[in-house]
């Protein structure tokens, strides 16, 4: 089968020819249709992922199909669609997967890190890893819903923002963009935060009630004067604006971050203290978690933009995604 390695850090993905994998007892194999390329994915490419080893095919927002079964797996059948996002397993026994918390998983695997990933033809993942996909999305339009998707949505779902109330999507990329689709469908007053009025129009087609400019206006204070936000999402990494926009919740509300960046922010004490305010994070969530996520976007007609390019092209689409040219995932279809 053919795959996209990364081989050594630094140094571009090399296509390569590999034995088609045999799944275990407890694995799925999958044909690959589609693998997205995640901003993720660079902690592979540049080795900056605690353990890995090389050779390593990178993908964590795959769909495909079953091709074979290991003999202690019942649920999955071949021909049937699945998906596999970030979190690609967990071991059981540890404290917080007994506790029921298998995203915390002491022992968790990572699709595309601690085993070969969706960057080819095909690829075996546990099988308490695989997420059904629904046929009213393309299997281009699955993928990143595997990653950004679920990350955004089950935030959302967990914020504790009930429907009518305003939250703001700090961002509008990956993940924002996204972001605001699922706030405004799941009944939120969303508000879209950009330092660019090109992104107004593209905010008020994703679902966006207010648009605000950081760069023209003071967002802290634009909010405030709409009542307030119970939830601020913030998706793109500028850190600077994070701990600034804090002071745009309302009573008991939260920061909400889910940028993925390794700079840290400042959020005053004082902001925090009066009206009980607090910063939290959210990671992606677990399989079930994905089908919820996929279900809801076939649902409510949420969709990602996405690029793809074929697996051949996969360091010119590598190069789109983190040179952040890409409007706004970057998907490669393999089959």
């Amino acid at each position: 089968m053919k795959a996209a390695q990364a081989q050594e850090a630094g140094k571009d993905f090399v296509l390569t020819d590999m034995p088609k994998p045999e799944p275990g007892d407890h694995e799925v194999l999958i044909k690959v249709e589609a693998c997205g390329i995640c901003h993720s994915d660079a902690m592979v490419r540049e080795g900056l992922f605690p353990g890995l080893e090389y050779p390593r095919v990178p993908g964590h927002e795959v769909v495909g199909t079953v091709e074979k079964t290991g003999k202690g797996v019942s649920q999955w059948k071949k021909g049937q669609r699945v998906g596999v996002g970030w979190h690609g397993g967990h071991c059981f026994t540890c404290d917080p997967c007994r506790r029921g918390d298998f995203v915390n998983c002491q022992n968790t695997k990572v699709a595309g890190i601690s085993y070969d990933g969706g960057y080819a033809e095909y690829m075996t993942a546990p099988q308490e890893a695989i997420a059904a996909v629904p046929d009213d999305l393309t299997s281009e339009e699955a993928a990143p819903l595997l990653c950004a998707g679920i990350t955004t949505f089950n935030s959302l779902r967990n914020s504790g923002a009930k429907p009518g109330e305003l939250v703001a999507i700090q961002g509008i990329g990956g993940l924002g963009h996204l972001a605001i689709q699922y706030a405004s469908k799941m009944g939120f007053k969303t508000v879209a935060i950009s330092t660019s009025d090109d992104k107004r129009k593209l905010a008020k087609d994703l679902g966006a009630h207010h648009f605000i400019n950081a760069k023209k206006a003071n967002a802290v204070e634009e909010l405030q004067k709409l009542g307030g936000a119970k939830v601020i999402v913030a998706t793109a990494p500028n850190t600077k604006i994070i701990g600034e926009i804090a002071g745009g919740l309302e009573r008991e509300g939260n920061l909400l971050v889910l940028a993925a960046t390794g700079e840290t922010f400042e959020v005053s004490p004082f902001t925090l203290i009066m009206g009980r305010k607090q910063v939290s994070g959210w990671p992606s969530g677990t399989a079930k978690d994905s089908e919820d996520t996929l279900n809801f976007s076939a649902m409510s007609s949420t969709k990602p933009m996405i690029e793809t390019y074929p697996l051949d092209k996969v360091n010119e689409a590598y190069a789109q995604m983190i040179n952040n040219k890409a409007r706004f995932r970057v998907v490669l279809k393999v089959s």
